[in-house]
């Protein structure tokens, strides 16, 4: 008769022990906080978060051009390439690249197109007797990027603020450099409110940068 026992409740032992664990593991479960209404305040101090302010947009940023005169060379790719991985981060910059040659060259034209940047290919070769030592270099490519940008000019309506950078092709420039410029030129464009300026040639040969 023991062993009748002893042997049932060996069976039901381990029965009582799962409905033992079950209980306390119910028992151990906190309930969950009943979410709080959006639009409501919690105690009076707390409450849903304000709507971000949204921004502004910001006014139009006068555009950089920046004219750069090339010529034919073993390392005027790699030079033009330095060049144009800066101006890609600018935003707002029109960039005149200006050959020196008779006509456009392979090499520039392929590059131009795939630059990634809003560009105007041009080309005016040098006469010779300008090639000479102590004479300055690449005038006639600056000279004819400011025509470009004059005649642009004429059929655009008034005011167009600008900055006009000379950027040779063989120099390296911070991107700094036309945070700062575009910004002072900006707010003395406003001020002033003027657009096309006309510069001399003795005031293009003295500047590197300026508003027009």
């Amino acid at each position: 008769m023991k062993s009748l026992l002893f042997s049932r409740f060996l069976l039901l032992l381990p029965w009582v022990l799962i409905v033992i664990i079950v209980l306390d593991i119910d028992s151990s479960r906190a309930p969950l906080p009943a979410p709080s209404p959006r639009g409501g305040a919690e105690g009076g101090s707390g409450g849903a978060r304000p709507p971000a302010p949204r921004r502004r947009p910001e006014a139009a940023l006068p555009t950089i051009y920046a004219i750069t005169p090339t010529y034919s060379r073993p390392v005027q790719k790699a030079e033009l390439t330095r060049l144009a991985n800066t101006f890609r981060q600018v935003s707002r910059l029109h960039w005149i690249l200006v050959e020196d040659a008779a006509a456009r060259s392979e090499l520039v034209t392929r590059f131009v197109a795939g630059a990634g940047l809003p560009c105007t290919h041009l080309h005016v070769p040098t006469p010779r007797r300008y090639k000479r030592p102590g004479l300055p270099r690449a005038t006639e490519q600056r000279n004819a990027g400011l025509a470009w940008l004059r005649q642009r000019h004429q059929h655009l309506p008034p005011p167009q603020p600008g900055v006009l950078f000379f950027a040779d092709d063989d120099n390296t420039y911070s991107l700094e450099l036309f945070q700062e410029v575009r910004g002072e030129q900006h707010e003395e464009y406003k001020k002033k409110s003027k657009g096309l300026q006309y510069l001399s040639e003795s005031e293009l040969a003295a500047f590197k940068m300026t508003e027009f």
